[in-house]
């Protein structure tokens, strides 16, 4: 048995008063402006769990720790009652606890935590009582669930390391070989109790080389059903997948669903007879869709349901009754639950109104639902409803010590593409707008190309600061041009074979309505974006010299070189639907490298030093490239940084360096909204 920790003790006495106890709205101090700094205290809600008969909701709230040489991110879990009297933090200490989930009869709450090094499912008494350490997985635990009666809890495991690994390692032998030897998810149990002797048995379920990517266990307890994959490399779960099912107490794995598609993400129906699980169908669709399926959990033939808005959906579960399936979606700016009958009936919505609904989580009998919400001017907060009569109420108030200076106010637009497709975007004014006058404006692209920016919160730490940009006299917009999530599979499609061109038109419309608006000006034209947003900065500035100032952020210029050295290259390739090899003359055509030549706007350059998305060497491509065309232009390197930043230090430290490139070049020394952010008509 491990020893406890007191930072990980809740004392029965403050457990008691829970539901009396208010959390304290403290008076907001008076500050003036918006700056990363302020943004970084606007913590983010990662997730909720609600109890079984819906009284209490477990949150986690994530903060950044930045004094002296810490740069990282600590999450704890609060406990809020649904009435929205009082709200406790459950766990303390330097170590991380997330993924909350109360036991079957409600008197427990299991979490992660990684503060005996490895990540291990930890369980505390709802109402007082020390933690304690369930699991003792070797190589921690990914995935974890109750079992239906609370006596074992089932997770899954990525495969340790050998013998032989280890001392290879420590004689300094441990060399890689790429794409072989993986280490593969599994799926183990341990009973939550332990014997007398203090001993917790623990039973591997599957094994074999494939790799487990979700898992649900079935109402009764009797059977797992999981999805999985060849190997877990990401590209490969963009190619195959399939579900089987295995016995709770150990036995065979029976193949469930297998098709030339992708089947994922399986959940028991609420009687165990079926199973609904999200399907590319009869093959993989690189480029992003999915729809709802339902096959016998004894197996048959897969049934396809209706198709949501925008055949994206992430199934969260099953309705009560069992009568259709609980997705979430997008659909355009906006977030919410969707349900999806079970009859092959049209969907319909759960939630409504504008803003983003996320972190969804329901009760035992699906009655009642917690969830996160937040709108372009207002902070997630934890909010709970009826899922039969959908009325949101909010029940935490996280940030409500955290001082909120003016905001610039964010609008919705729309706008015809030269092509006649309708654009939206959200235009996000500066401070202290002034009717009449023009403003230096920022385009703002969204990643992926299937990202989405939605009606989130505005003055929420992000790489793109939106708010500090707002204070500073910049409008910005932030449009959703084809291929965006959100608009519907034919929208998403849209730019397939036709990155940097229609897609392109989209955006250089959409700033042409804000400047026809007389907001932005022309001469002061700015533009930014990561991952796919990078890719539309490097090829929109070989193509137009309006923009004055440009900054890249983990961009694509080369898609040659990017298929052949990022790890999701199916994705890529999906979208230009041949390989290079086949039609070499489609990706240059694409490719910002190849058009080198027509560059005139200075271009900052930002990539992580240890991305593998898009590798460190695309952005090394075009600054050098730049560089030895004589065009202005400056590279920032995140250390340890993947495909964006991770450490809080680096998240704020973005904006800034984009501020000073922008500032820069259009002659603006220290900008205010009082003079040289307002540029006259």
């Amino acid at each position: 048995m491990k020893t406890h920790n007191a930072s990980w003790r809740i004392s029965l006495a403050a457990v008691s008063v829970l539901a009396v106890i208010a959390q304290p709205i403290v008076g907001q101090e008076s500050v003036s402006a918006w700056t990363p700094e302020l943004s970084m205290q606007y913590h983010a809600i990662q997730c909720t769990a609600i109890s079984p008969y819906g009284q209490y909701i477990a949150y986690v709230v994530r903060k950044p720790l930045m004094e002296g040489s810490q740069s990282e991110y600590l999450s704890h879990i609060w406990v809020a009652t649904a009435d929205g009297a009082g709200t406790t933090q459950y766990t303390r200490g330097e170590k991380s606890a997330s993924n909350p989930s109360f036991s079957p009869d409600g008197q427990y709450l299991a979490f992660t935590t990684g503060r005996t090094d490895e990540t291990q499912v930890w369980i505390i008494p709802l109402f007082g009582g020390e933690a304690q350490q369930v699991t003792e997985a070797d190589a921690g635990v990914g995935r974890y669930q109750w079992a239906p009666d609370g006596s074992r809890i089932y997770y899954t495991m990525r495969d340790s390391e050998t013998e032989e690994e280890k001392t290879a390692k420590e004689e300094k032998l441990d060399v890689i070989l790429v794409d072989q030897n993986f280490k593969f998810n599994h799926v183990y149990s341990v009973s939550v109790w332990a014997d007398e002797s203090g001993e917790r048995t623990t039973t591997r379920l599957t094994s074999g080389n494939y790799h487990v990517t979700s898992f649900d266990v079935s109402p009764d307890g009797a059977t797992i059903v999981f999805a999985h994959q060849s190997d877990p490399r990401i590209n490969t779960g963009r190619l195959s997948g399939d579900i089987s099912t295995v016995p709770s107490d150990s036995g065979a794995m029976s193949p469930l669903v297998i098709t030339n598609g992708v089947n994922s993400n399986p959940f028991f129906s609420p009687d165990g007879r079926s199973v609904a699980f999200r399907s590319t169908g009869n093959q993989p669709e690189p480029i992003g869709l999915g729809d709802v399926y339902v096959v016998s959990s004894g197996g048959g033939t897969p049934r396809k349901l209706a198709e949501t808005h925008d055949r994206s959906p992430g199934i969260m579960g099953w309705t009560g009754n069992g009568s259709a399936v609980l997705v979430s979606e997008a659909t355009g700016t906006t977030r919410g639950v969707f349900a999806v009958p079970a009859d092959g009936g049209a969907p319909y919505a759960v939630t409504s109104g504008e803003g983003v609904i996320g972190s969804v989580s329901f009760s035992k009998d699906a009655q009642h639902m917690a969830f996160t919400f937040q709108t372009t001017d207002s902070p997630p907060d934890v909010h709970i409803s009826a899922v039969a009569d959908f009325s949101k109420r909010r029940i935490t108030d996280v940030h409500g010590d955290v001082p909120r200076p003016v905001m610039g106010r964010t609008e919705l637009l729309t706008w015809k593409s030269p092509d006649g497709l309708d654009i939206e975007g959200l235009l996000t004014y500066p401070v202290d707008y002034q009717r009449g006058r023009r403003y230096p404006l920022i385009l703002n692209v969204h990643g992926g190309p299937a990202g989405v920016f939605s009606q989130s919160f505005t003055g929420s730490a992000s790489i793109y600061m939106i708010q500090t940009f707002a204070q500073e006299g910049y409008a910005v917009l932030r449009p959703n041009p084809r291929g965006s999530t959100g608009y519907g599979k034919e929208f998403r499609y849209a730019n397939f074979q036709d990155w940097g061109y229609g897609d392109l038109s989209d955006l250089m419309a959409g700033v042409d309505e804000v400047i026809d608006m007389g907001i932005g000006h022309s001469d002061s034209l700015l533009l930014m974006g990561w991952s796919y947003g990078g890719y539309m900065t490097s090829f929109a500035v070989t193509q137009t010299d309006r923009f004055k100032v440009a900054s890249m952020g983990a961009g694509l210029p080369n898609l040659i070189s990017m298929t052949t050295t990022t790890d999701i290259q199916d994705y890529l390739v999906g979208h230009m639907g041949v390989e290079f090899w086949d039609d070499y003359e489609r990706y240059e055509r694409h490719s910002a490298i190849y058009h080198i030549a027509n560059v005139v706007s200075p271009t900052q350059v930002i990539h992580g030093a240890e991305d593998l998305r898009v590798p460190f060497t695309q952005g090394q491509e075009f600054y050098r490239a730049l560089g030895r065309r004589g065009i202005p232009t400056e590279m920032i390197v995140y250390p340890r940084t993947p495909h964006g930043p991770r450490e809080p230090k680096f998240l704020m430290d973005v904006t800034g360096r984009i501020m000073s490139w922008f500032n820069h070049h259009l002659g603006r020394s220290t900008p205010t909204t009082d003079d040289a952010a307002v540029l006259e008509r």
